[in-house]
């Protein structure tokens, strides 16, 4: 059974079923030339009031007996995708102009899309200074994203575009990344089998 958070803003409630700590191991195998392996991954999202998700992750790889191999570390907000008004404080530590009543869940059926979903943005940052810019949509307990801007610094590897997949299945978080990379088309990167640690 899930219990989902009753002191959420309005604009989490498509996407409170992602709150919590998650844990599990997955599988890597990008293109002949990369790295083939099973990893272990830590994933939490939170949030603090605002209307976003906080999200970290953290991956190692498997090695022999106790020792784990850091992989990726990301970190980033998730949030539904709407248009700024002006009783949002923005660009960066400008203040609202307005002050606006809390918004409700009438508010955000308005943002449904005509999937009978939700429009999503996700912004990650690697620990290798990549940043990503998904966006995509929520149905229920399934997310999809995909990269709109990918950004890297001079000295990082090739990294073009990503895919993302997200669903809930039987109490799960199970995910799958597909990635063009090291001169390689968009296919199969990772994927993630994780259950709920806190």
């Amino acid at each position: 059974m899930l219990d989902l958070p009753t002191d959420l803003p309005a604009d989490l409630a498509p996407l409170s079923w992602l709150i919590g700590v998650w844990e599990g191991t997955g599988v890597i195998d990008y293109a002949d030339h990369a790295y083939a392996g099973e990893f272990t991954h830590r994933v939490s999202f939170s949030h603090d009031g605002g209307d976003y998700l906080n999200y970290s992750a953290s991956a190692w790889l498997h090695g022999e007996g106790d020792q784990r191999t850091p992989l990726v570390a990301e970190m980033g907000y998730w949030r539904l995708s709407r248009p700024a008004t002006a009783a949002d404080a923005g660009p960066g530590l400008l203040p609202a102009l307005e002050s606006a009543p809390p918004r409700t869940v009438d508010d955000v059926e308005l943002l449904r899309n005509g999937e009978g979903g939700f429009d999503i943005e996700v912004v990650l940052v690697h620990a290798d200074g990549v940043s990503e810019l998904y966006l995509g949509q929520i149905r229920g307990p399934r997310i999809d994203i995909a990269t709109d801007a990918v950004v890297r610094p001079a000295g990082a590897k090739t990294y073009a575009a990503a895919t993302r997949m997200y669903g809930l299945v039987d109490g799960h978080l199970l995910w799958a990344w597909d990635m063009a990379a090291l001169g390689e088309e968009l296919g199969a990167h990772a994927s993630a089998r994780l259950a709920r640690a806190e």
